[in-house]
C-alpha cells in the first residue's frame, strides 16, 4: 500500500503528463488502474457526451478515453490542490477542452476523487460543470 504522499506524487506526475501531451498519455492512466476499476463521471453518459457513462473495468474505461479524445481537444489541464488521507486523494483544479464537432469550448473547475488499493487506482470520480460541457457539445 502506498502512503498518501506517494499516491499524490503518482497522480501529480500523471496529471503533468496529461497536460503536457494534451491528452495523449492515456496509457499512463491505464497503467495506474486495477482491472476492476470503477469510474463515475458527472455527466453520466448524457446525449452528446456518451463517453462519460459509468465504467466498471479498465477495459471499459478505455472507451471513456476514446470518446473524449475523438470528440474533444484539450486546451489545458491545471491542478491546484491535492488532499490525501489514507488511500484516498482529491484533486481540485480546472480544465478546458474544445469540441471537435461544434468548435465550442468549455473551461470548468474540476474535482477528481481517487481511491487506491495496493498502489493502484480502484475508484475514480470526476466533477465539473456539466451544463457547460453539454452546451459545448451541442
Amino acid at each position: 500500500m502506498g502512503t498518501p504522499a506517494q499516491n499524490v506524487a503518482i497522480l501529480k506526475d500523471a496529471y503533468r503528463q496529461w497536460d503536457e501531451t494534451k491528452g495523449k498519455s492515456v496509457q499512463v492512466w491505464l497503467d495506474l488502474m486495477t482491472d476492476d476499476v470503477k469510474v463515475r463521471s458527472l455527466a453520466a453518459g448524457r446525449p452528446g457526451v456518451s463517453f462519460t457513462m459509468a465504467a466498471n473495468s479498465k477495459e471499459e474505461f478505455k472507451r471513456y478515453f476514446e470518446g473524449l479524445l475523438s470528440d474533444w481537444e484539450m486546451i489545458n489541464y491545471k491542478t491546484d490542490t491535492f488532499i490525501a488521507e489514507g488511500d484516498r486523494v482529491a484533486m481540485l483544479g480546472s480544465t478546458a477542452w474544445r469540441n471537435r464537432k461544434t468548435g465550442r469550448s468549455v473551461d470548468t473547475p474540476k474535482a477528481d476523487f481517487w481511491t487506491f488499493r495496493d498502489g493502484k487506482i480502484v475508484d475514480y470520480r470526476e466533477l465539473y460543470d456539466t451544463a457547460a460541457l453539454l452546451a459545448a457539445a451541442q
